[in-house]
């Protein structure tokens, strides 16, 4: 049983901790308004995709399969909404107390992950090839998912820390300018690769 689940632990870290839009997205939140702002939409993220395993366990990945342009369509929506929330990184104010107003809110991660076609693809392959064999199909399923939740939670978690680490530089408003700038250009050109990629694939 340890293997399985070990096995289970560094695909779902992989999968969903590589750099990519949404963990960028929160190293950048990280840098520009610090954990405690960017708890929100950490919550965000982890709600949404606790939506995406239920979805796809009880085959909404069918749908995609099914009806491609769907899939593109969510996507493109889900691209927009990472492109909105690089231009708040980008035009942040450089005064160091922020208000929580400026800061992405639940509902932004929680979007993105339910219109994250990619999200649904990591699950795919999760549950089919990474099932932790257990008694039942059910408890199998169950397992699975709060332990992809649980990783979630600490990757995506260590994506925002590592973030907040560079707050520290943001007391210039030289350096913040540019670390925010930074942040927003990469965020925009990972949404642009994984929407190529999406589109091709």
């Amino acid at each position: 049983m340890l293997e399985p689940l070990m096995t289970l632990v560094i695909a779902t870290s992989l999968l969903l901790g590589s750099p990519g839009p949404v963990p960028i997205a929160l190293a950048a939140i990280g840098a520009t308004f610090g954990v405690k702002q960017g708890l929100p939409f950490l919550c965000g993220i982890l709600s949404g995709l606790l939506l995406v395993i239920l979805a796809t366990v009880l085959g909404l990945s069918a749908l995609f399969t099914s009806y491609p342009n769907f899939r593109i369509i969510c996507q493109i929506i889900a691209s927009l909404y990472m492109v909105y929330i690089a231009f708040k990184i980008a035009t942040a104010s450089v005064v160091p107390n922020i208000t929580e107003q400026s800061a992405p809110k639940f509902r932004d991660g929680l979007v993105l992950n339910i219109l994250n076609p990619k999200a649904y693809a990591a699950f795919i392959a999760i549950f089919s090839q990474f099932l932790l064999p257990l008694s039942s199909s059910s408890t199998s399923y169950l397992m699975t998912a709060v332990i992809c939740i649980v990783v979630a939670a600490l990757v995506d978690s260590l994506w925002l820390v590592f973030g907040s680490l560079l707050k520290p530089a943001f007391s210039s408003p030289k350096h913040a300018k540019a670390i925010r700038l930074v942040f927003a250009i990469l965020l925009v050109i990972t949404v642009l690769v994984s929407l190529v990629f999406s589109l091709q694939s």
